[in-house]
């Protein structure tokens, strides 16, 4: 068990499977404690058993993200136990229609919306008073590729995560000169269930699988990682990483063609 995250209160949405599991296997393996969300307590409970096997402390949260009261009571009970946070991952979303824009339903286009951009600004709402309080307070959005490739018939799930690679790089330079940092994260083609849904026909064993992303999400978390308003593509990021330590200048830790600083552009 490593401690490179030792002592560090992490809340992962999307947890109980995918990357969101990785990252909380990741984050516990390195001695944070994981504050894991999801719908899905079935899975967390087992999630949480291969934490503990680990050695890991673990908090289960089983609630739905777009119930957005229950968000604010979260931030209320991590408060009152624990009085701040140090990591904050916004990975929880659902894929919904891949179709012509017209022919998406509303219903879908709603709830698509509440659990991909509503409930991370919902988060941020509520977290951002407990990562000021930390000492070097951590919060990471995963987000996609195809908020900046805008493929057809992807138009729903594409705007999420522009919106929401908007509301977290402008919350980056909100919080310039607090202790708090932000960045967004791309794992790029992975082996998930979301990216099976998508690709039918693909074979997922050429796929990476949700813990390549992981050594990534670790060194965001890290206090000594102090970049911020950067837009990471994780599959760049392993071959740029190596094995190198963690270095600050983010044109070494990012790649060029894949990262880039908020702008007006």
């Amino acid at each position: 068990m490593g401690e490179r995250l030792k002592g560090r209160l992490a809340v992962i949405t999307g947890a109980s499977r995918g990357v969101g599991a990785a990252i909380a296997k990741a984050y516990a393996g390195e001695g944070a404690h994981v504050i894991l969300v999801s719908r899905n307590s079935s899975a967390l409970e087992e999630l949480d058993d291969q934490i503990k096997l680990k050695g890991g402390p673990a908090t289960l949260v089983p609630m739905d993200l777009t119930d957005f009261d229950t968000i604010d009571n979260l931030g209320k009970q991590i408060f009152e136990r624990w009085g701040k946070l140090d990591i904050l991952v916004g990975n929880a979303a659902i894929l919904g229609d891949l179709s012509p824009v017209g022919h998406i339903r509303p219903e879908v286009w709603q709830r698509t919306y509440d659990l991909n951009v509503t409930a991370n600004y919902r988060l941020i709402r509520s977290m951002d008073v407990l990562l000021r309080r930390s000492e070097a307070g951590r919060a990471l959005f995963i987000t996609s590729g195809a908020s900046r490739t805008l493929p057809p018939y992807w138009a729903l799930y594409a705007s999420t995560k522009a919106a929401l690679d908007a509301i977290a790089l402008i919350y980056a330079k909100e919080t310039q000169k607090s202790n708090v940092r932000v960045n967004v994260v791309n794992p790029g083609p992975t082996r998930t269930s979301m990216r099976a849904a998508a690709f039918p026909g693909e074979d997922s064993e050429k796929l990476p699988r949700p813990e390549h992303v992981s050594e990534t999400m670790i060194r965001l978390a890290m206090p000594e990682f102090t970049d911020s308003g950067l837009w990471i593509s994780a599959d760049a990021q392993t071959k740029a990483l190596g094995d190198d330590p963690l270095v600050h200048q983010s044109q070494r830790f990012v790649p060029a063609s894949c990262a880039s600083r908020s702008s007006n552009s």
